[in-house]
């Protein structure tokens, strides 16, 4: 009992440490769309990895030499280039589409998963994960509308932000079994911030005055999202966690409606209604062991 007890308790602290991130994640996309109006994308990558090493940059120095001694060089590195692709690919499609296009397509990521996961470690996943899933595609596609009509390269572009970030959230869970949470990030921050330094030396243009306010509060934002992101895939997995994104369309309808004065029709309204249920359903799934 007292076993099962901690476990219903990792759950939920894995769960709603996911949650917060996923709104957190939600208003940096909103800035981001506004940002992305006055300087490219690429300084908005640049500064948003930047603030947030500055930030990890403390802990792994006080560590010494063991703060940054890794076992998993490679598994860092993946991490790395497929989070960083997922917010390049995410900002460019935001800056075409609505925010609610692109973030329910790099919501697609829980779907993408259990394919990573099976390609990966070639591991099937229990039938208990597919529930949460298919109900949240289901809202997905109402939110789309049936027959895609409207699909564009940025429609593309966010999907494959998608495919990223469920790349992300596999060897994130699998990091945070064998490395500390401040190694993580720093890794994290430190390849991200060397793989968009030269999209953004290609397309260097001088950032106004007016865009840094947005560009800080993405950064230490950004910063905060994944320290608790990171702490998540220590008490759940990466399948259990993955229908959480989906509530990040849910906040960016809203956010949406708010500022730009988007209303969803009632199609909309349904599917974020199955997006919602299939992330509650996945408090009905235990935690398991990451792969190793």
């Amino acid at each position: 009992m007292l076993t099962l007890s901690l476990e219903r308790k990792q759950l939920l602290s894995g769960l709603l440490l996911s949650l917060v991130t996923v709104f957190f994640s939600s208003t940096v996309a909103a800035v981001g769309k506004h940002v992305s109006q006055e300087v490219h994308v690429s300084a908005i990558v640049l500064v948003q990895y930047g603030i947030s090493f500055l930030f990890a940059l403390p802990a792994v120095l006080r560590a010494g030499r063991s703060g940054v001694t890794t076992s998993r060089p490679g598994l860092h590195i993946v991490r790395g280039v497929s989070g960083c692709a997922c917010f390049y690919l995410y900002y460019i499609a935001l800056s075409k589409i609505s925010l609610v296009e692109a973030t329910l397509l790099r919501s697609s990521a829980p779907l993408m998963v259990p394919l990573v996961i099976y390609l990966w470690f070639s591991e099937r996943l229990r039938k208990e994960t597919w529930p949460p899933l298919v109900v949240g595609f289901v809202g997905v596609v109402l939110v789309l509308k049936p027959g895609f009509t409207g699909l564009s390269l940025w429609h593309l572009l966010a999907l494959l932000s998608g495919l990223g970030l469920a790349v992300s959230m596999v060897s994130t869970r699998v990091l945070a079994q064998h490395e500390p949470q401040n190694r993580i990030l720093f890794y994290y921050f430190s390849i991200s911030l060397l793989v968009s330094l030269p999209f953004f030396i290609w397309n260097y243009q001088p950032i106004p005055l007016s865009a840094w306010p947005g560009l800080l509060y993405m950064g230490v934002a950004i910063y905060l999202s994944f320290v608790m992101y990171t702490l998540a895939y220590r008490y759940v997995s990466a399948a259990a966690l993955a229908p959480i994104s989906y509530f990040g369309v849910v906040f960016s309808g809203l956010l949406d409606w708010l500022i730009w004065d988007h209303i969803p029709d009632v199609l909309t309204l349904f599917g974020i209604a199955f997006v919602v249920s299939g992330g509650v359903l996945v408090l009905r799934h235990k935690a398991t062991p990451a792969p190793a």
